[in-house]
């Protein structure tokens, strides 16, 4: 083994030691153990955690199609909802409910897409979907996933982190700090953007919040060089690199000698990292190396900014050890304020962009063997009303629906979930949970325990408070949708 290799193990290992003792000597909620399980250590077998379940996943792949999708044009088919389409809203959906742009009294707007049931499950799905709808036995969704926010970037922030505030580490930033990665040249958490816009609150949303900053997500771009910068600058060698980072490592030694903070190991693991990903990068981020059926299968176009491009690599970023990918995909606002957000247009043209390619991802997985221990997730940050936008309380011209924090839908696959099975109902209208409603706090709860992680015992002190990513209030692993 090398001695940069050797050097940089070291570093890492400094890091992790450093980073943790600097709170466990005042955190009370059993993180060392947790930590000790979670790493196979020889301690593990008398700490508190070691009944930790099983991890059924090792690795996450989310895609998030950033604007909210409407349910009621996806997954939630609601026949008597077409029975009132254009009549007026009950009153009783609107009293006491605060709305984005609805005003007065609107009208009702029954689905705009025909639904067919699939598979052997019999699971509802719009004919926007033709690809996808061949997976539902594979897939478990969820009907009832509820938020408290109601606008964009804070709801997208509850999603992620728990919180609607920024400042708070996000779900890739726990997951990677509570189980590492098992590639040592590639971040263990990757974020890809397709849709030609970051979201609203931009790297927040895979911000490592009060957790070392080696932990937030790292956003590789599927078009040019994975990360600026990361080719040396012309006229330098990867030889004169690695001595310049040689020499940069032993001053930061020094500081980090002097000064014992551990955001100093922090720098010098995330330089190393660097050097590597110069290697490591641009190979796992190269799909053109793919042969030719798996790009047609995906739809992908090596060298462009896609969704379709996005999902190849995170099929290849999972095949490499990376822990937690992260997609997000602009464009899935439909108020009906404008053609391209309308759900007779720009909609159309975001289901087209997406269905091929996550379903080939579900595809390819499944096929490499790979689903048995990688969790896909799908969402947007809430769902839509089933009332149609009045903005300024006029008709549109284009049809549209307001945000609707009380009911969305939220699919995963794979990884210890049960196949082929939808969990809660909404109302006859789908507008809110009939049956089981499931907060945020429940979902992350349930991803946790999939990868091995009691929720309750990941926790780390902060602002008083033994912060986790669900939160103060009771959370509870939703044990119906596990195989």
């Amino acid at each position: 083994m090398n001695q940069p290799t050797l050097r940089n193990q070291w570093f890492q290992s400094q890091l992790e030691h450093n980073s943790r003792r600097q709170f466990l000597t005042e955190c009370t909620t059993g993180l060392g153990a947790l930590w000790l399980t979670l790493q196979q250590s020889a301690l593990a077998s008398t700490s508190p955690a070691a009944t930790s379940p099983i991890a059924r996943a090792k690795r996450v792949i989310y895609l998030h199609m950033i604007g909210a999708p409407s349910q009621l044009e996806l997954f939630d088919y609601k026949p008597e909802l077409e029975k009132y389409d254009g009549k007026d809203c009950p009153q009783e959906y609107l009293e006491g409910n605060r709305f984005a742009f609805i005003q007065g009294t609107p009208k009702m707007l029954g689905p705009q897409y025909p639904f067919q049931q699939h598979g052997e499950s019999g699971m509802w799905v719009s004919d926007r979907l033709p690809h996808f709808a061949k997976h539902v036995d594979d897939v478990c969704f969820i009907k009832t996933m509820s938020t408290d926010q109601f606008n964009h970037g804070p709801a997208q922030l509850m999603v992620h982190t728990g919180q609607s505030r920024i400042g708070y580490p996000s779900i890739g930033s726990w997951v990677t700090y509570g189980l590492g990665s098992e590639n040592q040249d590639l971040p263990g958490f990757i974020v890809l953007l397709s849709g030609g816009r970051q979201p609203r609150v931009g790297k927040a949303l895979w911000s490592g919040g009060f957790l070392p900053s080696v932990y937030q997500g790292v956003h590789c771009r599927s078009k040019g060089d994975p990360v600026l910068n990361i080719a040396n600058p012309e006229g330098e060698s990867r030889t004169e690199r690695r001595a310049l980072l040689d020499a940069l490592s032993k001053l930061n030694e020094q500081s980090h000698q002097t000064f014992g903070h551990p955001e100093t190991l922090t720098r010098i693991a995330q330089y190393e990292m660097a050097f590597r990903m110069q290697t490591a990068a641009p190979e796992a981020m190269d799909i053109s190396q793919e042969p030719a059926h798996i790009q047609d299968l995906y739809g992908a176009q090596p060298g462009q900014e896609s969704f379709a491009n996005n999902c190849l690599l995170a099929r290849r970023l999972a095949e490499r050890g990376v822990r937690f990918i992260q997609l997000f995909d602009w464009g899935w606002d439909s108020h009906g304020a404008a053609q391209s957000e309308a759900l007779n247009g720009g909609f159309q043209d975001k289901c087209e962009q997406a269905d091929r390619s996550m379903a080939a991802l579900l595809t390819d997985l499944k096929q490499r063997g790979m689903l048995d221990d990688t969790l896909v997730v799908w969402s947007g940050e809430f769902g839509r009303t089933s009332m149609r936008e009045n903005r300024g309380g006029a008709t549109m011209t284009f049809v549209g629906r307001d945000h609707n924090p009380n009911a969305f839908t939220l699919w995963m696959a794979g990884a210890g979930v049960r196949p082929g099975f939808s969990y809660g109902e909404t109302d006859e209208m789908g507008y809110q949970a009939a049956l089981n409603e499931v907060p945020l706090r429940d979902f992350h709860a349930t991803l946790l325990h999939l990868l091995g992680i009691q929720h309750d015992r990941l926790s780390v002190p902060f602002q008083g408070l033994n912060q986790k990513l669900t939160g103060v209030k009771p959370a509870r692993v939703i044990g119906e949708v596990l195989a």
